[in-house]
């Protein structure tokens, strides 16, 4: 879940909402500059169903004592956590084996960057089996799939950078840099304003993009107030527009 503040209130979006953002930006992008999107179809796919794995815990979303809000996607626990991506390639699996195998790297990607070392050494043995597991599933994919590596790494790429621009555009992290973004032929750091990108990514000059959330008023002592308010909360209607400059 994102909470994305609104003076005393939080507009509350789930994570499979963020990720359709992140499947607009996906079927937006490519030009002559960034290049085409390939496979289209399945890419795409991939970037809108990259947080399937969290739809279930955004059912029944866990509280956090110390703010009195839901979770956001940075306070799951460690057991939240493994059980969301451990479920979700196999999730996407049922639609396509390439989207499945992006959601997979896209996972192993947010692991590899923890430093196990400074974790307790049974979180950081139960890190190590998981992303064993995905790399085996990864390996397995690849091979029914008969799939590009560089391809295949290059698109991994491009589903973390739009998932990090959904969030930024989200939550507001504006001005800030998506770092070695692939281009038609290398990479390139994007500098993202509050509504424009430079150098522009998209094939045309505007973008529009959408998502929801619900309006969130108070915070809450227990659990079940805090699902029972979400659950009757109004909705939200989020739009985005992106301009060339």
């Amino acid at each position: 879940m994102l909470l994305r503040r609104d003076g005393d209130d939080v507009i509350a979006i789930g994570q499979p909402a963020h990720a359709w953002l992140s499947g607009q930006l996906a079927r937006a992008w490519g030009n002559a500059a960034f290049g085409a999107v390939e496979p289209w179809e399945e890419v795409c796919l991939g970037a809108e169903q990259h947080d399937a794995g969290l739809a279930a815990w955004e059912r029944a979303p866990t509280l956090n004592p110390e703010t009195g809000l839901p979770r956001s996607f940075i306070e799951l626990t460690l057991d939240e956590h493994l059980a969301a991506w451990s479920s979700a390639a196999p999730l996407v699996l049922a639609q396509s084996r390439y989207a499945a195998l992006l959601v997979s790297m896209h996972g192993t990607a947010l692991y590899e960057r923890r430093d196990l070392n400074r974790l307790p050494p049974a979180d950081a043995d139960r890190i190590r089996a998981f992303l064993a597991a995905q790399r085996a599933l990864q390996a397995d994919l690849v091979a029914s799939l008969d799939a590009p590596e560089a391809q295949v790494r290059r698109n991994q790429r491009l589903v973390w950078t739009w998932d990090s621009l959904s969030l930024g555009l989200l939550l507001g992290w504006a001005p800030y840099e998506l770092r070695a973004v692939p281009t038609a032929d290398g990479e390139v750091d994007l500098a993202v304003g509050a509504d424009t990108l430079e150098p522009w990514p998209f094939v045309a000059d505007r973008v529009a993009l959408r998502s929801e959330g619900r309006r969130l008023r108070g915070r809450f002592g227990d659990e079940p107030a805090m699902r029972a308010a979400l659950a009757a909360a109004p909705w939200e209607a989020i739009a985005i527009e992106l301009r060339r400059r």
